[in-house]
């Protein structure tokens, strides 16, 4: 069944894909290896962890400061580390320690078919226990997710800020209902003909359609997710490997037709809880307001709101400076306030 929805997607993206004029069949970035023994093992920074429901999951580290150290939490749910790539341009760089990340069901990690296991609490027990391995504390760790991963932030900090030094939040309000208002306000921008078009397809459930998914992609990602004229290649190839059943379950089978188990999520009341130095990212073409992000900076005790004006929801390629610089500006500054 896995492969089957697997194929399907891949379908989705075809047409959509080839307008971008990418090679997307790069080889992958680690190689696999059959692993027997059940300890942690290690490869050039790669790194499988054990988790007490008997799965692994793949990390990767890149640098070494014992004093800031960032794990990534990728978007989806269920895509994969490979569209955060672009870190590894400017993190060493800035003497910043970082940990790509694929989280379980995801491309790289394990991925298992037992819809149990995808629930918000069990993601966020998994971080804990990717902290615990990775040995990042209250003095070194930054989490910073984008998208789901961001809402995973969020999940985590208020439960273990304890063990957070910094909380960065990219490109995710912290309210569903709220990103489905704002989602359908930026669909109803759209021309009208394309908007019948969506509608006849979505009527019938035709989600899966090929011409659906180009009209998707063209239309609205292209405006929204990522405003490059080029996908980046590591982009390209995180769509092609995402974990369509799980994105399925929980977020729902389209962009526009949010339904999966976070539907009605919300941790908006609960924003001013957290204590840890925190950065909103929000930018102008997102799929998630701005405005609320920057609210959100005003909610939680010690937050900071970085603007990308030229940025969507992809906004760490598409206004790459803006938001490299001032994430790493964050993170500098926590590491060292009197400066």
């Amino acid at each position: 069944m896995k492969a089957l929805f697997q194929t399907v997607f891949m379908l989705l993206f075809v047409a959509a894909l080839a307008s971008c004029n990418q090679q997307s069949e790069a080889p992958d970035t680690c190689e696999y290896i059959q692993f027997t023994d059940p300890g942690t093992f290690q490869q050039a920074g790669i790194r499988m962890i054990p988790l007490a429901e008997g799965y692994k999951v793949w990390t990767k580290r890149h640098g070494n400061n014992p004093r800031m150290k960032v794990l990534l939490l990728h978007g989806g749910p269920a895509m994969t580390h490979e569209y955060m790539e672009c870190f590894q341009s400017f993190f060493p760089k800035a003497n910043i320690e970082f940990y790509e990340y694929d989280q379980l069901g995801s491309e790289y990690s394990d991925q298992p078919t037992d819809t149990t296991l995808w629930t918000i609490d069990r993601f966020v027990e998994e971080v804990e226990q990717v902290r615990k391995a990775l040995g990042l504390n209250q003095d070194n760790f930054y989490l910073l997710g984008n998208s789901w991963g961001g809402m995973l932030a969020m999940e985590y900090a208020l439960k273990y800020q304890k063990n957070l030094k910094g909380l960065i939040i990219c490109n995710m309000t912290a309210d569903f209902n709220k990103y489905e208002a704002y989602n359908a306000r930026l669909r109803n921008q759209l021309r009208p003909t394309l908007l019948d078009s969506l509608k006849a397809f979505e009527d019938k459930g035709d989600y899966f359609n090929p011409a659906y998914a180009d009209l998707v992609f063209k239309e609205y990602y292209t405006r929204h997710i990522c405003r490059l004229k080029d996908w980046p290649e590591p982009v390209l190839r995180s769509f092609q490997h995402v974990n369509q059943p799980v994105y399925v379950y929980m977020q729902g089978p389209s962009e526009f037709v949010p339904g999966g188990i976070l539907k009605g999520w919300s941790v908006w009341d609960k924003l001013h809880t957290l204590t840890v130095p925190t950065l909103t990212v929000g930018a102008r073409y997102d799929t998630m307001n701005p405005e609320e992000m920057e609210e959100m900076a005003t909610l939680v005790a010690n937050g900071q709101y970085l603007y990308c004006p030229n940025g969507s929801h992809l906004s760490m390629w598409d206004d790459q400076e803006t938001f490299m610089n001032g994430v790493i500006d964050f993170i500098h500054s926590v590491d060292n306030p009197a400066k």
